[in-house]
């Protein structure tokens, strides 16, 4: 019974992972990330998402605080951000967080502060849809270790 449980989860993980494909959040990265994890490191992909979310949640931040200031004028340094984002959000496979990031850097380099403000209300969209549905597969995927009798640390 438990194999039948662990077959199951397995399958549940499978269509995620395939919506998520053909939705266009993730991309072939993903599954070279994923390439890269073995039984020397079985966290090993969740390890590297919690690290992106980490480091996102302070970009989103400086980026909001950046276009919240009364005399915002220092799209520079915001293209900075956004070049951070982008090449973390490739490094994962994050497709949709990571278009919406040039479209964002394309309205900073035109210094539209408009274009600026509606792409980060766009970028912070994708990205909460993104950690949802990741949150949700590492759940999937920590459940069917658990019912296959692996047991992995859980990470914090």
């Amino acid at each position: 019974m438990l194999g039948l449980g662990a077959d199951r989860l397995w399958a549940d993980m499978n269509r995620l992972l395939a919506l998520l494909f053909h939705q266009g959040v993730l991309d072939e990265q993903f599954v070279q990330l994923q390439q890269l994890q073995d039984e020397s490191s079985p966290n090993f992909v969740c390890e590297v998402v919690t690290i992106y979310f980490h480091e996102s949640e302070k970009l989103l931040k400086n980026l909001r605080g950046l276009l919240m200031e009364r005399e915002f004028s220092d799209y520079k340094k915001m293209g900075i951000h956004l070049n951070q984002f982008m090449g973390s959000s490739s490094s994962i496979g994050a497709k949709r967080v990571r278009n919406v990031c040039v479209a964002f850097r394309a309205a900073s380099e035109q210094n539209n502060r408009a274009g600026c403000l509606r792409a980060l209300e766009l970028l912070e969209h994708e990205y909460c849809y993104l950690k949802n549905k990741l949150h949700e597969l590492f759940h999937i995927e920590q459940q069917r270790l658990l019912a296959a009798g692996v047991r992995y640390p859980m990470q914090n």
